[in-house]
């Protein structure tokens, strides 16, 4: 699988003033030191300092994508662009 082909990092943003809700939301597949694939998360609110990260590690690339590109989708069914 040639990951140059797809996209390695997303950013995402849900903006409604009238609900004061201003949430980014980001993607990155890494690869890592072992070997593995990474996927790293990040969210939180747009303009704090203080932002919540968290990484899952798979064998196999593809798997890693394909895990990412369901992270996408569902932040976009919830209103992220």
């Amino acid at each position: 699988m040639q990951l140059d082909l797809f996209p390695t990092t997303v950013h995402l943003r849900c903006i409604d003033p009238a609900k004061n809700k201003r949430r980014f939301y980001g993607l990155q597949l890494q690869r890592t030191l072992f070997g593995q694939w990474a996927v790293v998360r990040e969210w939180g609110r747009i303009g704090s300092r203080v932002g919540q990260r968290l990484e899952q590690w798979f064998d196999d690339p593809a798997a890693a994508h394909a895990f990412m590109n369901q992270l996408e989708e569902v932040k976009r069914l919830r209103g992220y662009h």
